[in-house]
């Protein structure tokens, strides 16, 4: 069991091997709120198209919770892969899904709970409030499928298999852009139908996951054996799962603040920065999937004790990633005004231009997010996962001050230069605690 594909072999292949099936989800990812977001301003009108940038960023908050602690568990997952351990592997599933499924019922009610207060908190116009309600409301009540859906992928993921979980995902996708059209444009069941189309078609995932993982991969899954009080376990999973979901949330707090200074331009600017965000979590698809296929080749090689075979991982992704920011930077900057007019059209002016602006000056510094996503694989593989939270953290604290001081003079231009300021401090930060460690003594 030791003795897999990711503890041997040419790193650079192994690692786009894993990213590519990894990057393939991570899109197909994005398409459940961007397909919804399609059909809703298509059959509703801009009013509901705007609606869904912010609850984009609402929505994204709650499942990065979920997702952040499913990344969390994977390293874990992996590590424990890498010992050859199968006892301590099952139990680890039985109490990542124990915890995890309370975890999500309670982010669930809070959520529902905290809904309005939070739409008022970002300064949500009055015309998109009962569209945003009416969809979020539906979206929350769902997580748990989330939830399992990124658990069983997790676990397969940590195994290196990152294929299975992707044909599901597209048959998730298909099934969601099926029922959206259904709902919207023939039974006309509004916004609502858009949000239990997205509900079930991620149950609909979850459950294919779960049966592939029973048939192919019967000795992961726990047994009753495994059912317990396994506290070693317990404080592990939280350490990772808990640090990891922090990790991604903050990441979305700041976003959902950025929104709020974004709110102050009007339904132009809203529908010009709902269309980036798209647009920008393609691109980020990128980086996401590289630094998850680091995560996941260095924890096993961590976990099995391959010292250097976890500092040549780091050096090749690091070079991979790179290269490919800098050539996705490019296309981003030339190719803004034609991505920017499928989703707002040729006609909208206003929106295109502050859509733009935006582009044209983040798309210059985004190698420097590439940059930070090789940091946190490394970090998350060895650990040391408190470094990409406090790094995340001081990002966003400066985005957030610089957007909201900025945005009334120079529009857009300032989310984009506050974004860009955020990703040079927190790459410095991950430079001065990576090579602390490499001095400070000999192990990665």
């Amino acid at each position: 069991m030791a003795n897999t594909i990711l503890t041997k072999g040419n790193i650079k292949k192994e690692l786009i091997y894993l990213a590519l099936p990894l990057l393939a989800g991570n899109i197909l990812q994005q398409f459940y709120n961007t397909v919804d977001s399609l059909m809703i301003g298509r059959f509703l009108g801009n009013n509901a198209f705007a609606s869904t940038g912010i609850s984009a960023t609402i929505m994204n908050l709650f499942l990065f919770v979920l997702t952040g602690f499913c990344v969390g568990l994977s390293v874990l997952f992996s590590q424990i892969y890498g010992t050859g351990n199968k006892d301590v592997f099952r139990k680890e599933v039985f109490v990542s899904l124990a915890f995890g499924s309370l975890l999500t019922a309670v982010l669930s009610i809070l959520a529902i709970f905290l809904l309005k207060p939070l739409l008022i908190l970002i300064h949500t116009p009055e015309s998109l409030l009962g569209y945003t309600t009416d969809y979020l409301s539906i979206i929350l009540g769902g997580l748990i499928f989330a939830y399992y859906y990124n658990l069983f992928s997790s676990i397969l993921r940590s195994i290196g298999d990152t294929k299975a979980s992707l044909l599901f995902l597209m048959f998730s996708v298909a099934v969601n852009t099926l029922l959206d059209y259904l709902f919207l444009g023939i039974f006309h069941t509004g916004i609502r139908g858009a949000a239990y189309a997205t509900v079930f078609a991620q149950g609909a995932s979850a459950v294919c996951c779960f049966i592939y993982l029973h048939i192919k991969y019967p000795f992961l899954l726990c047994t009753a054996k495994e059912i317990g009080l396994h506290s070693s376990l317990i404080i592990k999973t939280f350490k990772f799962g808990f640090v990891s979901a922090l990790h991604q949330s903050s990441l979305y707090i700041g976003k959902m603040l950025v929104q709020g200074a974004v709110n102050t331009l009007g339904t132009a600017g809203i529908s010009a920065y709902s269309a980036t965000m798209r647009i920008e979590g393609i691109i980020n698809s990128f980086g996401d999937s590289g630094s998850q296929s680091i995560s996941i080749l260095i924890s096993q090689n961590y976990g099995a004790g391959n010292k250097k075979r976890v500092r040549d991982g780091f050096r090749h992704g690091l070079l991979l990633l790179c290269l490919l920011g800098a050539f996705l930077s490019v296309v981003m900057f030339i190719t803004s005004n034609l991505c920017l007019s499928v989703f707002l059209g040729k006609e909208n002016l206003p929106a295109l231009e502050y859509g733009n602006a935006y582009l044209k000056v983040i798309s210059l510094f985004y190698i420097l997010c590439f940059i930070g996503n090789v940091f946190v694989g490394y970090f998350r593989g060895t650990e040391k996962i408190m470094i990409p939270f406090i790094g995340t953290t001081m990002h966003l604290t400066l985005r957030v001050i610089l957007s909201y001081l900025l945005v009334s003079h120079y529009g857009l231009s300032a989310i984009a230069y506050a974004t860009a300021a955020g990703w040079f401090l927190v790459v410095l930060f991950h430079c001065f605690h990576f090579y602390a460690m490499q001095f400070s003594r000999p192990t990665p």
